[in-house]
């Protein structure tokens, strides 16, 4: 086990004034607090957060991080409370603890919606204090390191979970060497066969590539030394398993095409012309290849890194990368934010306050997309699903007409351009011109492009732009004014709705509608805060105006007065009467909670008893109940208002359903027979069915059967698939009811 003595000798070495006797407090209070507790390796539990303030301390980053580094989980797993860390140790880690620590009160939620109040919890602590993330990121490290003991379906849980959230704010961090360990371990876990591979095949060239690389190196000390250009370290490496595995598997090739498998590292000192003049020498040895060259000191990436790369080809036609940089800058490639802790006039120390305020400026800007994100997501799949969005590596580099930089994700367009500028740009964005040509909207933007967005005052947001933007700022925009305007639509609605039903009970709808406290009253019924809140609900059909009428007056007032009374009988009548006519039988679907409530099917998927189903209010309409795996659910998921939970109705009598199958076939006789026999052995009605062949000389038939549900469907799908000659089945939706 780490030695606590160790970690406060190396926090002594970079910090000499730091308080190491709240470091050895720290210690002794989670060793206390922990004791008794293992990890599920067997060891100690204290050996976590001692291992995770040792890699603090290697960070060199200050005495506060490495304290709260021990005291990370006191909170979380153990009867200790943010109090008595305040108590303890102040409100500096008390500050950060918090923000570390998972919220209490969501454990009965399921662990995606866990999983998303946390990350969105870490998300806002860490913009006020940046060193949230950093202990957050370390943490997520060392036990990324040690999973190899957990199940294989937890390692792959929280091996994705790290792909997809904190591997990438490392990389936004710029923290590069966290990032590239991250990504190597959960590549591991999550896709064990191709890591044994890919690790078995670079292992094999090893050798080879590492007899390489040591004859770069030294031509590049000897030519580096031969032009007087100064330099600290010439460094050789081979690429990353994760990195080269994405590099194959995205652009399809073979290893020895990848460009970037072997590279050199020049490390200058630090002055900035070193780097160029460096560069140059590079190229006199070998010859670059064209258009991979990047100047990342010229034009800094957002996440503070700096260097020059550019591929060359080398003795055998060789190819490999040359990536050169200052010592401040190597820092800050390898430990991005966190290295600002380590210079302070190129020497290592805490930095000034006019640094503090720089980097601040610097976090700030790197973060607020994602502390944005977070304000804009009530849902929490919403939320996750935007932050990933945020989180994609930015690799397109446009320019504003004016010059500015504007750095989007691959697959950006000119609207994920337009609401990067501004909000209300995005929002009345007409159209677009690139580098002075007029373009489609859609259009997928290339680096160096010189876009112009084209706005007209009165325009709006339209639905079809969530088919192509691919920032989380656009989409979360457009969603909201999608949601906002049909909101309004609905509140007016609901107004109408509500004065047509006070009209027949012979009642002011002026009078009602005006007396705000009992229509808050109501509304606070119903869950909900405000009159217009009740309205809009009305108006979404979620509530019937009848309803709300009768909390108003009462049961006794509402009796006297309801006009509906005596004809009530006919009129339920009349309700069972239509839902048999559109092919639902007797309350077929139900909405949960709600009565009487007119429910319909969707023509595109045609639901099917048994299986699960979503409800969309439909203005005017009322519940559309679609299949929750048809494709159109996911652009109703945009206004979350007005989707609704439904079920299917318990009923005694078996409800038929007709369904349409498609089966494809070999091109021979006798295979229309085959197909309905096996239908009808299994005692199923046949209502159609036809048969025709396709240009390929295939069998195409159509067959309409009669079904109680989706288990009588599915046997009968199998039966059919089990016909010699049958090459698929597939269910047709969008079937009219007959």
């Amino acid at each position: 086990m780490i030695r606590i003595e160790d970690i406060i000798e190396k926090v002594e070495r970079n910090h000499p004034n730091a308080d190491v006797e709240m470091i050895r407090r720290a210690y002794l209070f989670s060793a206390l607090h922990h004791k008794g507790q293992t990890r599920a390796s067997g060891e100690p539990y204290l050996v976590h957060p001692l291992e995770v303030a040792d890699i603090l301390a290697d960070m060199r980053l200050d005495d506060v991080s490495v304290s709260t580094g021990l005291l990370h989980d006191v909170v979380e797993d153990t009867l200790v409370d943010l109090d008595t860390i305040r108590e303890y140790f102040g409100d500096e880690i008390t500050r950060l603890v918090d923000g570390l620590t998972k919220i209490a009160h969501i454990s009965n939620l399921p662990k995606e919606k866990q999983q998303a109040e946390n990350v969105r919890k870490m998300v806002l602590a860490m913009i006020t204090d940046v060193r949230v993330v950093i202990i957050k990121l370390v943490d997520r490290l060392h036990n990324m390191r040690t999973m190899e003991f957990l199940k294989p379906e937890k390692r792959a849980r929280i091996s994705q979970e790290t792909l997809d959230i904190y591997s990438p704010i490392a990389h936004r961090l710029g923290m590069g060497k966290l990032r590239g360990e991250l990504e190597d371990l959960s590549f591991r876990y999550l896709y064990p066969e191709e890591y044994r591979s890919l690790s078995k095949e670079v292992e094999s060239r090893r050798p080879e590539l590492e007899k390489a690389l040591e004859g770069i190196t030294s031509t590049i000390r000897e030519k580096l030394a031969e032009n007087d250009v100064p330099v600290v370290e010439v460094q050789g490496r081979v690429k990353r398993l994760y990195s080269l595995w994405r590099k194959l598997k995205k652009r399809r090739l073979e290893i020895e095409e990848v460009y970037d498998l072997i590279a050199a590292r020049i490390i200058t000192t630090n002055e900035k012309r070193n780097c160029y003049l460096a560069l140059s020498v590079v190229h006199d040895i070998w010859t670059p290849v064209p258009e991979r060259f990047k100047d990342w000191i010229g034009s800094p990436r957002d996440n503070l890194y700096r260097s020059l790369h550019t591929s060359v080809i080398g003795k055998g036609g060789q190819a490999f990368e040359v990536q050169i940089r200052t010592e401040e800058m190597h820092y800050v490639a390898e430990e991005g934010v966190a290295a600002h802790w380590r210079y302070k006039d190129n020497k290592l120390g805490h930095i000034d306050d006019q640094s503090i305020d720089e980097l601040r400026k610097t976090v700030e800007k790197l973060l607020l997309p994602l502390v944005e994100t977070t304000e804009g997501n009530e849902d929490s799949e919403d939320f996750i699903e935007s932050l990933k969005l945020d989180l994609y590596p930015k690799d397109v580099y446009t320019f504003t007409p004016m010059g500015k930089v504007i750095e989007l994700p691959r697959g950006a367009t000119p609207i994920d351009f337009a609401y990067s500028i501004h909000s209300e740009v995005g929002d009345t964005c007409t159209g677009a011109k690139i580098n002075g040509r007029i373009v489609p909207l859609r259009t997928k933007l290339q680096n160096g492009n010189v876009v112009e967005i084209l706005t007209t005052p009165n325009s709006t947001p339209s639905r079809d732009w969530l088919n192509f933007v691919t920032t989380s700022k656009a989409r979360t925009r457009i969603r909201h004014w999608i949601a906002e305007q049909q909101r309004t639509e609905s509140v007016e609605m609901g107004r109408r709705l509500f004065e047509k039903e006070l009209r027949r009970f012979g009642m002011s709808p002026k009078k009602i509608l005006s007396d705000e406290e009992e229509m808050r009253r109501v509304a606070n019924e119903y869950g909900l805060g405000r009159p217009e809140d009740l309205l809009a609900s009305i108006g979404y059909g979620k509530t019937l105006p009848r309803n709300v009428l009768a909390k108003y007056l009462g049961p006794e007032k509402f009796s006297e007065r309801d006009p509906d009374k005596k004809e009530k009988t006919r009129l339920e009548t009349g309700m069972k009467a239509v839902r048999r006519f559109i092919g639902l039988g007797d309350d077929a679907i139900v909405v949960k909670g709600v009565d009487n409530l007119l429910t319909t099917r969707a023509r595109c998927c045609n639901p099917i008893r048994g299986e699960e189903i979503i409800g969309y209010i439909s203005l005017g309409k009322g519940i559309v109940v679609h299949n929750k795996r048809c494709k159109n659910v996911k652009q109703l998921m945009v206004n979350k208002d007005r989707i609704v939970d439904v079920e299917w109705a318990r009923s005694e009598k078996e409800e038929i359903q007709s369904v349409r199958l498609f089966v494809t076939t070999e091109d021979r006789t006798g295979m229309l027979a085959g197909i309905t026999n096996a239908i009808s052995e299994i005692r199923t009605n046949i209502r159609d069915a036809r048969a025709s062949v396709s240009p390929r000389d295939e069998g195409l038939i159509e067959v309409t059967v009669e079904v109680f549900d989706k288990k009588h469907l599915d046997k009968v799908v199998g039966s059919v698939k089990n016909v010699s000659g049958v090459i698929d089945v597939e269910r047709v939706n969008n079937l009219k009811r007959k």
